[in-house]
């Protein structure tokens, strides 16, 4: 097949850069096949949703069953779902700083893609998956750069991985241009986010909290999947158990406590970016497991753990938390520490739409005790998306809608290894002992030991003042109250159809 040059390419010949002093190669750090995954074609699709669970949503939604019904109407509901959206593409995007600063429009157009694209493959409607692919052949069409602040890496990482799932969704459609679309992957997104996770902005490897790397990671990972990159995915994957920042999972969660609860280190900075840094890394196990490779299961199942203490913070229980002392600074220029000594206070009415893919993970498929990840999955369901959670950026964080895309049915005979990125939600013998505690050696392929509210805070740019990292744009740290998530999942229950409610439908 004879690759068309496009004017992306010819820009980049030209030497116009991408805001970064250097672009990273992974290739030549990589190895050719992740670890713990099978050496076949990857899995289409195969990000955060497989043709199982798409087939899965359809049927339940089709047989009006709970939850998914009304995890179905929240999507439906929202603004960006709907088919008139039109996109609004430009050629350069700036986050932090920049004229126009308008990574808004971007984020926007990413949300009503990955609506209009998930609202197609359950109710069948063409219209959603022709408005899906017009908005992101538009992008790729003209998006050339990403500048502004730091926060241009925030821009990449969440941007990248959000814009590769809204494409894996269409990426059979006549009309998608696929070519273009991995170009825009490879030549805008993936850069910046790899060079973070290679030289940290130019700062010092601790400088940065955890959701800055599990932005990159998620972003990276997802690149190397859409564009079918092995060596792309394994650079995520190594970074995720290995990386030397801040983002890799024993840096994230440093210490495990005896009562099996994992201490989240960015839980002494403030609840929203605990809840953010939660479900990045969430997001980063689940393209992962798609693809045949167990990070949920990594290191004895260390997310689970961190994960666990972060809902039980966040719903108003006491947690542990040893102080942390952290180094700032740029490399070979200024430098300093800071400390943090204790958990910062929670709001318990605020959340994110995290919940329902971790929570089903552990207790669905793998069949393990997850008592406060269910509760906080429970309190935030049904679960929306972008547009549900105010106006600004962190309420565009997740793609959201995990009570449909994410609620299973229990393995009814676990046993045996995990068959991630299969389709089928096999499941290891569930371990005895604390919730957060999976028996060791509970099986996992990637050579581990076993295995919406009213307040979000914002996103994952830092205040003003606050060192390197503190080029932001000074967004403020609140979102606009979600109202009635009560009263709307109470009257989609009273409009269900009572004799249908417990019908299952065949996967």
């Amino acid at each position: 097949m004879t690759r068309q040059i496009s004017r992306r390419s010819m820009v980049k010949a030209a030497g116009i850069g991408i805001g970064i002093g250097a672009t990273a190669t992974v290739t030549a750090t990589a190895l050719a096949t992740p670890a713990g995954a099978a050496a076949g074609p990857l899995a289409h699709p195969g990000l955060l949703h497989t043709r199982a669970d798409l087939d899965r949503m359809a049927a339940k939604v089709k047989a009006d069953a709970r939850p998914y019904a009304a995890g179905f109407a929240r999507l439906t509901a929202n603004r960006h779902a709907q088919s008139g959206w039109r996109p609004n593409p430009q050629a350069v995007v700036y986050r932090g700083s920049g004229t126009p600063e308008n990574y808004r429009i971007l984020y926007n157009d990413i949300h009503a893609a990955y609506q209009n694209a998930l609202r197609y493959h359950v109710s069948g409607d063409q219209a959603h998956a022709d408005t899906a692919v017009a908005i992101l052949n538009a992008w790729s069409g003209k998006l050339t750069k990403l500048e502004g602040s730091a926060d241009r890496f925030l821009a990449a990482g969440l941007y990248g991985y959000q814009f590769a799932n809204a494409a894996e969704l269409v990426r059979e459609h006549g009309d998608f241009d696929l070519g273009r679309a991995q170009e825009l992957m490879r030549d805008v997104f993936h850069p910046l986010s790899d060079d973070f996770l290679t030289r940290h902005n130019g700062a010092v490897v601790t400088n940065y909290w955890p959701n800055w790397d599990l932005t990159a990671i998620a972003c990276v990972l997802a690149t190397g999947i859409f564009c079918d990159e092995r060596a792309v995915i394994e650079r995520a994957v190594e970074y995720f158990r290995h990386g030397d920042g801040m983002g890799s999972v024993k840096h994230a969660i440093p210490v495990v406590h005896e009562d099996g609860l994992g201490e989240w280190v960015e839980a002494g900075r403030d609840q929203g970016h605990a809840l953010l840094g939660v479900g990045l890394m969430g997001t980063v196990c689940e393209m992962a497991w798609n693809q045949g490779i167990d990070l949920y299961g990594y290191d004895d199942s260390r997310f689970l753990k961190g994960a666990q203490y972060v809902a039980k913070w966040s719903l108003g229980g006491d947690v542990p938390y040893t102080a942390n002392t952290r180094r700032k600074g740029a490399i070979g220029g200024w430098s300093g520490s800071e400390t943090a000594s204790g958990v910062a206070g929670v709001d318990p009415s605020m959340t994110r739409p995290i919940w329902a893919m971790i929570a089903n993970h552990y207790t669905k498929r793998r069949g393990l005790p997850a008592s406060y990840l269910t509760r906080a999955a429970a309190k935030a369901a049904p679960e929306g998306g972008g547009g549900d959670y105010g106006p600004n950026s962190g309420g565009f964080d997740q793609l959201g809608f995990g009570t449909l895309a994410f609620t299973r049915d229990r393995v009814e005979e676990p046993g045996g290894s995990p068959t991630p990125g299969s389709g089928a939600d096999a499941s290891p013998t569930p371990g005895s002992g604390a919730d957060a505690s999976p028996t060791p050696g509970s099986g996992s392929p990637g050579g581990s030991r076993g295995a919406g509210g009213s307040r979000p805070q914002g996103s994952a740019s830092p205040v003003a003042g606050d060192g390197l990292a503190a080029t932001g744009s000074g967004e403020a740290a609140g979102w606009a109250a979600a109202a009635g998530i009560g009263a709307v999942a109470g009257g989609l229950l009273l409009l269900r159809r009572r004799d249908r409610v417990r019908r299952e439908a065949a996967e």
